[in-house]
């Protein structure tokens, strides 16, 4: 039977797609990505031609969410080097 995957994001072209690829696979969630050829070619997003669904396994679909929630809301910022003692 073959793997079955969840949409959980949709990305603003390659380069961003690209970025939450190696979020995700950086905490052991593999993903594909499901969209427009066009997105490689051209590497922007014209009224929603470049977009990009981020699909995972399901079984790390709600992990994946969570991991992409925290990062939209800022949790998981690295503080500025001015925050950080010598």
């Amino acid at each position: 039977m073959k793997d079955q995957h969840t949409v959980v994001g949709t990305a603003d072209g390659e380069i961003q797609a690209q970025q939450i690829r190696a979020f995700l696979e950086a905490h052991g969630i593999a993903c594909a990505f499901r969209g427009e050829s066009l997105r490689l070619t051209h590497g922007l997003t014209v009224d929603g031609l470049g977009k990009v669904d981020i699909l995972v396994p399901d079984e790390d679909a709600e992990r994946a969410r969570a991991l992409l929630a925290e990062a939209d809301a800022g949790a998981l910022r690295l503080g500025d080097d001015a925050d950080t003692e010598a």
